[in-house]
């Protein structure tokens, strides 16, 4: 039975160890910023950094774990879909989703909870989300880029 464990154990080990070679997920790009949109206020922006920069705009902060596959693949592709949907870093583009932002702070859709779970400074008290939202509605209503 210990064999069987210890047998099973390195299995797991070598496939860990298989899987780092796998290059997706590691290039960890930060391209310029390139215009961000007209903040109605510091405290905004302050609260957007905290919650959304990290896959919403080209100053993400990758974490030590992001360097580790699997980690490195899920935290790659929710960067790249984040930018993708909305990236104030871009803010010469037009960005569709960009009127209903504060829609997704106020259902907790956004940040997603596993985010949250991972990155306690994106735990937005009640107040810091409703003020967040509202500065998103201010900021962003009639400023969707471009």
């Amino acid at each position: 039975m210990v064999r069987r464990i210890v047998k099973a154990l390195a299995w797991v080990a070598a496939g860990f160890a298989v899987i780092q070679l796998v290059p997706y997920g590691r290039t960890h790009d930060n391209p310029p910023v390139a215009a961000e949109p007209r903040w109605d206020s510091p405290r905004t922006r302050e609260l957007a950094v905290r919650a959304c920069f990290d896959c919403h705009s080209n100053q993400t902060r990758w974490p030590g774990y992001a360097s580790v596959a699997p980690f490195s693949w899920v935290v790659q592709h929710d960067v790249a879909m984040g930018r993708e949907v909305i990236n104030f870093s871009l803010w010469n583009r037009t960005w569709a989703v960009a009127p209903s932002s504060s829609t997704s702070v106020l259902t907790g859709n956004m940040p997603p909870a596993w985010y949250r779970m991972m990155h306690a400074e994106a735990n937005l008290s009640a107040e810091e989300t409703t003020e967040l939202a509202h500065g998103l509605d201010a900021t962003l209503r009639d400023d969707s880029g471009s």
